[in-house]
């Protein structure tokens, strides 16, 4: 039974190195501690929609979502067709179809995919032709990016339909989803720069707000060197780094990059300080992973997201141990 003040999901993003047939076990597990809804990602594992029909059937009931699918590596039409045959399978659960741009190292040297050198541009266009697509009439769209003759979706879908969620770090991105999506996915930000976001995304509408949240119970100086090289992995690329430093770890940013540039990567890795990490990949007791979850809706996030980070000896037992722990008030 839910217990936490604010729906709760979780994300299997986090938990691959698990494997795919952890996902049932795992979606009911959530479901029974109370949680609302599940969600993943999608890079170099799983496809995401398979796993989520996985999960939305160990569970059913729960709502499953992309968190996020690059949009250069599926058509809008490939993605409402994803999305609806999801929502056909799962018709007591919402479908929040996840999108985002994602980074320049999964989309071209992992996918062998173009970057668009219009993010914004290509992001808008993408949204209002998925959203065309997903209504179910015939659609002819000509634009920059997308042209489309005669499409119309063969999934036939009742009054629940798929909500377009975008995945937005910095400022045009979270007007953009404000003004055009149903819901925004915010990643790896302290609590204490929720509000500077939630007031971007108000310039652009009343979409609800989503965030995914990172913790562990475990031991801080057993997770602390995974935590930095995760960190230090999100650092590099650049719209992070802008999100990093505006929410106040420049120091951390311009240090860690500066290193990197020499090639130092030990050195750019240490940059990450411990306040950088309990502000961001928070480890510590149940009672403290509880208030730290929790601090994200007190901020403003309609629904926080539990990444678990599974980071000790027993990697299922702390991901067990924060589950509970993240759901508890």
């Amino acid at each position: 039974m839910q217990r936490s003040e604010h729906p709760t999901g979780i994300t299997f993003a986090s938990l691959t190195s698990l494997g795919p047939g952890a996902v049932p076990g795992i979606a009911r597990s959530a479901h029974e501690l109370g949680y609302h809804s599940f969600w993943t990602a999608e890079a170099n594992g799983t496809d995401a929609f398979t796993l989520l029909a996985s999960a939305a059937a160990a569970a059913p009931g729960i709502d499953v979502g992309t968190g996020i699918v690059p949009i250069q590596l599926r058509s809008p039409a490939v993605t409402a067709m994803s999305a609806a045959s999801l929502q056909a399978l799962s018709p007591d659960s919402t479908v929040y179809l996840g999108v985002g741009i994602s980074t320049p190292v999964i989309v071209e040297r992992w996918h062998s995919a173009e970057y668009s050198a219009r993010p914004i541009a290509h992001m808008r266009e993408y949204l209002t032709l998925l959203r065309e697509l997903l209504s179910g009439e015939p659609i002819t769209f000509d634009g920059d990016f997308y042209s489309v003759k005669r499409f119309r979706l063969g999934v036939r879908l009742g009054e629940r339909r798929p909500k377009i969620v975008l995945a937005a770090l910095n400022h045009q991105m979270l007007k953009l989803g404000g003004e055009l999506a149903d819901a925004v996915l915010l990643n790896y930000l302290p609590s204490t720069y929720v509000q500077p976001s939630v007031e971007l995304i108000r310039q652009g509408g009343d979409a609800q707000i989503f965030a995914y949240v990172h913790a562990a119970v475990a031991d801080f100086d057993q997770g602390a060197d995974a935590a930095r090289k995760d960190l230090f992995s999100y650092a590099v690329a650049d719209g992070y780094a802008r999100m990093f430093t505006a929410a106040g770890f420049g120091d951390e940013v311009a240090e860690l990059r500066e290193r990197h540039a020499a090639r130092d990567r030990d050195g750019a890795i240490a940059a990450i300080s411990d306040r950088m990490i309990q502000a961001i990949d928070f480890i510590g007791s149940p009672s403290e992973v509880g208030d730290f979850v929790a601090s994200y809706g007190a901020a403003g996030i309609d629904q926080p997201i539990l990444m678990a980070l599974p980071w000790g000896v027993d990697r299922r037992a702390v991901v067990e141990d924060t589950m509970a722990a993240a759901i508890s008030s």
